[in-house]
């Protein structure tokens, strides 16, 4: 009987497997439900256009005086007063030490002294060689005495007079060197004080030989629209961060170029009526070199790298698939680049939705939207800032090394 029972639950069991295994082929025979399509990603995208950016190359500089004057003593003596105040403005010709005069003073009485004697023996003479009492070379000996006498008075007199040291321009005085009672001496190594003239003043800048050489390639072929006049002007920005009021003119570039630095100098020609620019001041010059016609810009957020350092963009094609471009840019314009290859005016960057967008893959386009305290990408002031030694990839430095 338990025989036979056993039986039973092996036959039970046969029939559950064989069951079970029909309903596993019959679910394996079935095919899954078809998934729906991902939706296309949305990217933000900014629209290059065409338009006019002016060429302004922004290199660092220091501010030299128009002109400079070592004050020195021309004869020796003891210093009496000092007549100016220091830091002041001086007159050319105006006096600002006393040397004491009286060994001058003296010599110069003596000279005269001297002159008269001479001259009242060569009337003398002259008289006497008339009627022969005295030889023609006696006469001619009184002459030159007395040539020499007028000489000595005219040497004392010099003398005298620069007991009284004047300042040789006008413009704007130091401090002085030394002080009432010192003993100074005729052309020593050490001024008394310097004059600087500030009004006008030079700004001295150093620009690279590959900038100027692009742009005078860009002159030559038109790209650049230069100002009647031929120079360009030059506007300061000062060592705080603040724009100098008055605009001033490139004057002229040096004809060597420094083989240290491969770089020349230029110099621009500043007004100065505040006093505001001192000698020495770090500034930063902007030179207008011109405008540059039917530019491209592209937002420097849409804009990247390859791992050889190029940059790039994606841009969305009129069909709203995404395609990679390889650019080139020349330089920074606010927050954009300014593209020389690569875009065209109405292609679509990217600049939101980067991750989402891969090159080949359809995409839904939107027209970038800034926030209220951002700027629109094409609202940025369209002004090229060449920075002196910056290279034309993005991530590239910005800044010039300063002298």
């Amino acid at each position: 009987m338990g025989r036979k029972n056993t039986m039973r639950s092996v036959l039970c069991l046969s029939r559950s497997g064989l069951v079970a295994a029909a309903f596993t082929l019959l679910a394996g025979c079935s095919h899954p439900a078809a998934q729906p399509a991902p939706p296309e990603p949305h990217v933000s995208v900014v629209t290059v256009k065409a338009q006019a950016v002016p060429i302004v190359t922004e290199l660092p500089g220091r501010v030299s005086a128009y002109r400079t004057a070592d004050v020195r003593p021309q004869v020796s003596g003891i210093i009496l007063r000092r007549l100016f105040v220091e830091g002041s403005e001086v007159k050319k010709g105006q006096q600002l030490y006393q040397i004491d005069p009286a060994p001058y003073q003296a010599a110069y009485d003596s000279a005269v002294a001297a002159q008269a004697s001479a001259r009242a023996l060569a009337e003398r003479y002259k008289q006497l060689v008339a009627v022969n009492f005295v030889g023609k070379q006696d006469y001619d000996n009184a002459l030159a005495a007395r040539l020499e006498a007028d000489a000595s008075v005219e040497t004392a007199h010099i003398n005298l007079v620069y007991t009284k040291v004047l300042s040789p321009i006008s413009g704007r005085i130091g401090r002085s060197f030394i002080t009432e009672g010192a003993l100074v001496t005729a052309d020593q190594a050490t001024a008394l004080a310097t004059v600087q003239a500030l009004e006008p003043i030079y700004v001295d800048v150093t620009q690279p030989t590959s900038t100027l050489l692009r742009l005078e390639r860009e002159a030559a072929a038109g790209l650049l629209k230069q100002s009647d006049s031929g120079k360009p002007q030059v506007r300061l920005r000062l060592e705080d961060g603040s724009d100098y009021a008055y605009p001033g003119t490139l004057e002229f570039s040096e004809v060597t170029v420094d083989e240290g630095t491969g770089s020349v100098t230029l110099r621009a020609l500043m007004p100065n009526p505040d006093r505001l620019l001192l000698p020495g001041m770090f500034v930063r010059e902007e030179i207008q070199e011109g405008v540059r016609q039917d530019a491209v810009l592209a937002p420097q957020q849409g804009v990247s790298h390859n791992q050889k350092g190029e940059p790039t963009a994606l841009v969305v094609e009129p069909d709203g698939t995404v395609a990679l471009r390889l650019l080139n840019t020349d330089r920074a314009v606010g927050d954009q680049w300014l593209v020389t290859s690569g875009l065209a005016p109405g292609d679509r960057v990217i600049v939101e939705g980067l991750q989402a967008a891969k090159p080949g893959t359809k995409v839904v386009a939107e027209e970038y939207k800034p926030t209220s305290d951002a700027k629109s990408p094409n609202e940025a002031t369209a002004t090229a800032t060449a920075q002196a030694g910056a290279t034309s990839r993005p991530g590239a430095p910005a800044q010039a090394t300063a002298e």
